[in-house]
C-alpha cells in the first residue's frame, strides 16, 4: 500500500516535533517525561485534525455536484480527489457519449418510413416515432404511458396483439386517413414488444389496379378469340357459298385487327411506363406534327368529316415526336369516330399568355356526360362499350394521352357537353415550348371545328 507509508511517517514526524517541544516546555517546569507525553500526543492529535479537515473537504464536493474542480490537497486526500474527480469526468464523458448514440438512434427511427412503436410490459406506449403516430392517431408526448389497446379500437389489431402470435403480419384498416396498415410485432427485452407499422395503401390500391387490369384485358380479348372461334368452326362444318364465306372472312379480318390493335396500345403503354422522360433539346415544329395527325384523320374520315388546322409555322415544342403524334392521333382518332358524319374537326395550337403550350382537338360530336370526364383517361373505362367497340376502340387511349402528356410534364384537359362536342386540350409547360404561335381562342368546341 504505497499511500499508507507517508500518512504513517506524516504522523510520526508530527509526534516526534510534539514530544520535542514536550520535552523542551518540560524542561522549563522540571516535568520533562510528562511534557513530552503530552506533547506527543499533541502532535498526532493535530495530524489527525488536519487529516480529518482534508477529508471533510473532500467528502463536502463528493456530496455536492461535482461540478467544480476537485479539492488540491497533498497527500493521501489529495490523490484520493483527483482519482475520484478522474472518474466522474470519464463516467460523464461515457453518459454523454451514449445520449449521442442514443439521440443518432431514435433520429433514425424517426426518419424510417415505418412506424416504429415500443410498449412496456403492460402493452403501455413506452415510445413512438411520428410515421406511427400518424398511422395509429396518437400523440407522440401526450399518450406515451397509455395503453395502445385503449387508443387504438381496430378489432383486427387488438385481436392479434391479445392473440399472442406474432409469426405474421396483420393487415387492417386505419381510422384517422382510412389507410391500409400492415402490423409487425415483435417480442424484446422482459415482456416488452415492438411495433412495426407500413402504410400499404397504396400497394393495395396497385394491386387491385393489376387485378381489374388483367381482368379487362382477358374480357377484351376473349370476346373476339370467341368470334374468331366461331367462324373457324363455321368454316370448317358448314357448307357457305362464295358470298358467305366473304363476309366470314371480313368479319374474321375485323375481330382480328381488333386485337392486334389491343396488343399495340398495351404495348404502347408499358413502353410508355418503363423509359425515361423525353428530354427537352429535341424540338419539334408543332404545324408539321399536327399536319401529320390531320393526314392520318383524313385517311381514317375518308371525307366523311371536315378537319381543319390552325398554326402558325414558329411554334416548337421540346419531346418525343413518336409520342405527341401517338397522343395526339388519339384524340383526332376518338374525334373521327364519335363525330357523326357532315361533322367538324378542329386542330389548333396556341402559345398562352404564361408561356405554356396549347394544343387543341375538338369536334361536333355527340359528346360526353359530365358524370364520365373524370374518369375517361382511366383503363378501359367506356362510357358505352358496345358503341366503342362498333367504332374500333381498345379503351385505352385516352390512358395513352395521359401518359405522354404527363411524361412531358404536362396536363390534359376535356370539356365536353352531350350533343355539343368535345375539347380535348394538352397543355405543355413553358420551358418545353418556343415561337409565338397562336392560334386563336379555343373555348368553344363547336367554334374551334367550325374554324
Amino acid at each position: 500500500m504505497p499511500w499508507l507509508l507517508p500518512r504513517v511517517v506524516a504522523v510520526v514526524l508530527a509526534m516526534l516535533a510534539g514530544t520535542a517541544l514536550g520535552a523542551l516546555a518540560g524542561g522549563w517546569l522540571d516535568a520533562r517525561a510528562a511534557g513530552m507525553a503530552l506533547g506527543g500526543a499533541t502532535g498526532v492529535m493535530l495530524a489527525a485534525t488536519l487529516d480529518t479537515l482534508r477529508a471533510q473537504r473532500l467528502l463536502a464536493w463528493l456530496r455536492g455536484s461535482q461540478d467544480a474542480q476537485a479539492p488540491v490537497e497533498p497527500g493521501f486526500w489529495g490523490e484520493l480527489g483527483y482519482r475520484v474527480e478522474r472518474l466522474l469526468r470519464s463516467r460523464d464523458k461515457a453518459i454523454e457519449a451514449e445520449r449521442l448514440r442514443l439521440q443518432q438512434f431514435l433520429s433514425a427511427i424517426e426518419a424510417s418510413p415505418n412506424g416504429v412503436l415500443l410498449l412496456d410490459g403492460d402493452e403501455q406506449i413506452a415510445w413512438c416515432n411520428s410515421v406511427a403516430a400518424m398511422h395509429f392517431g396518437l400523440d407522440p408526448a401526450r399518450d406515451r404511458g397509455q395503453r395502445l389497446t385503449h387508443l387504438v379500437r381496430a378489432p383486427a389489431f387488438v385481436a392479434h396483439l391479445q392473440l399472442g402470435s406474432y409469426d405474421q403480419p396483420v393487415v387492417f384498416t386505419a381510422p384517422p386517413g382510412r389507410q391500409t396498415l400492415s402490423v409487425l410485432v415483435r417480442r424484446y427485452g422482459e415482456g416488452m414488444k415492438l411495433v412495426l407499422s407500413q402504410d400499404i395503401t397504396e400497394r393495395e390500391r396497385t394491386e387491385a389496379m393489376r387485378r381489374d387490369f388483367v381482368a379487362n384485358v382477358s374480357h377484351e380479348m376473349r370476346t373476339p378469340l370467341t368470334v374468331l372461334a366461331g367462324f373457324v368452326e363455321t368454316l370448317a362444318t358448314l357448307p357457305l357459298t362464295e358470298v358467305e364465306r366473304r363476309r366470314v372472312l371480313q368479319l374474321m379480318e375485323q375481330q382480328t385487327t381488333r386485337m392486334q390493335t389491343l396488343i399495340d396500345d398495351l404495348l404502347t403503354l408499358a413502353q410508355l411506363e418503363g423509359s425515361p422522360r423525353p428530354t427537352v433539346e429535341r424540338w419539334i415544329r408543332v404545324d408539321e406534327l399536327l399536319a401529320r395527325v390531320r393526314a392520318d384523320g383524313e385517311a381514317l374520315s375518308a371525307g366523311r368529316h371536315q378537319i381543319t388546322l390552325h398554326a402558325a409555322p414558329d411554334g416548337e415544342v421540346a419531346g418525343s415526336l413518336e409520342e405527341l403524334i401517338s397522343a395526339v392521333g388519339n384524340l383526332v382518332s376518338n374525334a373521327v369516330r364519335y363525330t357523326p358524319e357532315g361533322g367538324r374537326i378542329g386542330l389548333r395550337w396556341r402559345v398562352r399568355e404564361d408561356g405554356a403550350g396549347e394544343i387543341v382537338v375538338s369536334d361536333t360530336g355527340i359528346g360526353i356526360a359530365r358524370e364520365h370526364l373524370p374518369r375517361l383517361t382511366e383503363r378501359f373505362y367506356r362510357i358505352d362499350g358496345s358503341r366503342s367497340r362498333e367504332t374500333g376502340g381498345t379503351g385505352l387511349g385516352l390512358s395513352i394521352v395521359k401518359h405522354v402528356v404527363q411524361r412531358h410534364g404536362g396536363e390534359l384537359d376535356i370539356g365536353s357537353e352531350p350533343g355539343q362536342g368535345s375539347s380535348f386540350r394538352i397543355v405543355l409547360p413553358a420551358l418545353r415550348v418556343r415561337g409565338h404561335g397562336h392560334g386563336g381562342d379555343a373555348a368553344r368546341p363547336a367554334e374551334d371545328a367550325a374554324g
